[in-house]
């Protein structure tokens, strides 16, 4: 694989399908199926999922609700989603655990860096739900910086474009996709790739962002194993020579406080 550990980033809306608003099963199965492939083939994979299917921080002040408010409703949001995929990739067999940035402790287990870092060394895909527990923050911020910290290898933003494109290619037919671009090129073009705060995040710390389309069978996969799929955005354009960091990575967490789930460790 091409990649050791990932940050997967996938929208809320999208796992509405077809559907107006909720939880399409189908769409969920087919996101925890690609999750599951890629997991069984060694790579480390940790996911964020948003909560735009139930609610959305900013629609709080269209409502006439505190926008405090209105942004924990979407991290609440975005636990629900986030136990569904739990959920999904378990009944494919798959090992995973959930952790909150708001404690929740029957369904959650307390985000903690290094019982992270330590899922991910023992094969379980790991769930980051409910943003990085603060409003004013996206979830795309929150896949940004959970990514920083358990240092993985890439964020991969999975949408239902297959890149990131000169204009909005479902308006502008005209428009053509750019294979690999800087991030001093995406800020100069004006490119809506993420908010300011989650892009600078990455440019800051050199992670490298793909843009790809996720809802295509098998991209997640073609994409790991090297295949040119989506937009890869990097510091100078070019592939990212990859350090084989976490292959000997063994965290200390004899003082690291227990799941207070019931999550075992």
């Amino acid at each position: 694989m091409k990649y050791n550990r990932i940050l997967l980033k996938l929208s809320g809306e999208a796992l509405m399908g077809k559907q107006q608003y909720g939880i399409d099963a189908e769409r969920l199965m087919q996101y925890a199926e690609e999750v599951r492939a890629v997991a069984e083939l060694g790579v480390q994979v940790a996911v964020v999922i948003g909560g735009g299917n139930i609610f959305r921080g900013v629609q709080a002040e269209a409502f006439g609700l505190d926008r405090v408010q209105g942004d924990y409703m979407g991290m609440l949001a975005t636990v629900i989603n986030s136990m569904a995929l739990q959920s999904a990739l378990e009944k494919l067999g798959t090992p995973t655990r959930l952790l909150s940035g708001l404690t929740i402790q029957r369904v959650c287990e307390p985000y903690i860096r290094r019982r992270a870092m330590r899922h991910l060394e023992k094969g379980r895909v790991v769930i980051f739900g409910a943003g990085i527990g603060s409003p004013y923050f996206t979830t795309d911020s929150a896949a940004s910086l959970r990514a920083i910290e358990v240092e993985a290898d890439v964020v991969l933003k999975g949408t239902r474009v297959d890149g990131i494109y000169t204009a909005d290619p479902e308006k502008d037919p005209t428009a053509t996709r750019y294979p690999q671009i800087t991030f001093d090129e995406v800020m100069e073009k004006n490119l809506n790739v993420m908010d300011m705060t989650a892009f600078t995040l990455c440019k800051e710390n050199n992670l490298p962002i793909i843009v790809f389309d996720m809802n295509k069978e098998g991209n997640l996969q073609k994409l790991l194993r090297g295949e040119a799929v989506g937009t890869l955005v990097t510091m100078n354009g070019t592939e990212p020579n990859l350090d084989p960091k976490h292959s000997g990575l063994q965290p200390d967490l004899h003082h690291s406080s227990p799941a207070s789930s019931g999550q075992q460790a």
